[in-house]
């Protein structure tokens, strides 16, 4: 379920608070009680979480060069070319995309797939295992945590691994479950991130995300953002906020050369769906240089 347009209760305007309007609300989405404009909103806070949020999602560059793995459309991500030494791929959500995986074992990086939604995976990646399970936070019926998961998958305890995490809204409190200790084995980890507009409006949505973000931001760095074309936007304070975008993170003793990144999109950025215009970056998400 992508997120955006949720809310119930028609905004207040309250000192400290922003209003923004919701577009294009995704099909069985919650819609807002239009105000007098006609117009759907509601508010957001400029607290502390959000601007911890802000900071986490702002992409730089380093001296290590992006590169595409998967296809050149939706289920294809930029990673940096760092991928030598990494033995396992771990890439929970499947549906209908395996390109990436695909690309992984092309460079002899076995793959573990986890999705209950599906029977197997839509291509036979040579080296790949899965198992029909969902990630959570906890383990119970068909969820298991990323900690279990990898205790029981784990090739080499010593080497790194790559996470490549498409979970529909379960990654915030999949990751903020998983100890620091397991996330660090993580040499780059590519996150779906869902419900932007919400994590920057709900109490509820925001406390999950910056625990998650919290948990990492020690690590990692974000190294490329690139939004999700497919799943709409909401207007906030006249920005655009992309409902889901592609985040993708490099553990910090590998990124060297930091400074904001100054080409966005990538040249190697692809949408989503090419028949749909794509969709810009807020200015709350970039450096001074881009």
């Amino acid at each position: 379920m992508d997120d955006g347009a949720g809310l119930t209760r028609r905004a207040m305007v309250k000192p400290n608070r922003m209003l923004i309007a919701v577009q294009r609300a995704a099909p069985g989405e919650n819609k807002t009680r239009p105000d007098a404009t006609g117009v759907s909103a509601r508010t957001i806070t400029k607290g502390d979480a959000v601007v911890a949020i802000d900071s986490f999602l702002q992409p730089y560059d380093t001296d290590t060069p992006l590169i595409r793995m998967g296809d050149f459309g939706d289920g294809g991500y930029l990673v940096p070319d760092d991928l030598r030494g990494i033995v396992a791929c771990y890439s929970p959500g499947v549906s209908e995309q395996a390109s990436f995986e695909m690309d992984m074992a092309k460079r002899g990086i076995p793959s573990f797939m986890a999705d209950a939604s599906v029977e197997k995976p839509p291509l036979n990646v040579p080296g790949a295992h899965f198992v029909r399970k969902y990630l959570g936070d906890r383990d119970r019926g068909e969820f298991m945590t990323l900690a279990t998961w990898v205790r029981q998958t784990d090739p080499d305890p010593a080497a790194d691994l790559l996470l490549q995490m498409d979970i529909e809204g379960a990654e915030y409190a999949t990751l903020a479950a998983a100890p620091r200790d397991l996330l660090r084995r993580f040499r780059v980890i590519v996150i779906e991130l869902h419900h932007l507009p919400s994590v920057l409006t709900k109490p509820r949505f925001q406390k999950a995300a910056l625990a998650a973000f919290e948990k990492l931001r020690e690590d990692f760095v974000t190294v490329h953002l690139h939004p999700n074309n497919v799943s709409g936007s909401v207007e906030i304070a006249g920005e655009t906020i992309p409902r889901v975008v592609e985040a993708t993170l490099l553990r910090r003793d590998r990124a060297h050369g930091l400074r904001p990144a100054t080409r966005l999109p990538h040249p190697l950025d692809r949408r989503h769906n090419p028949k749909r215009a794509a969709l810009a970056l807020p200015e709350r998400w970039l450096g001074e240089a881009c």
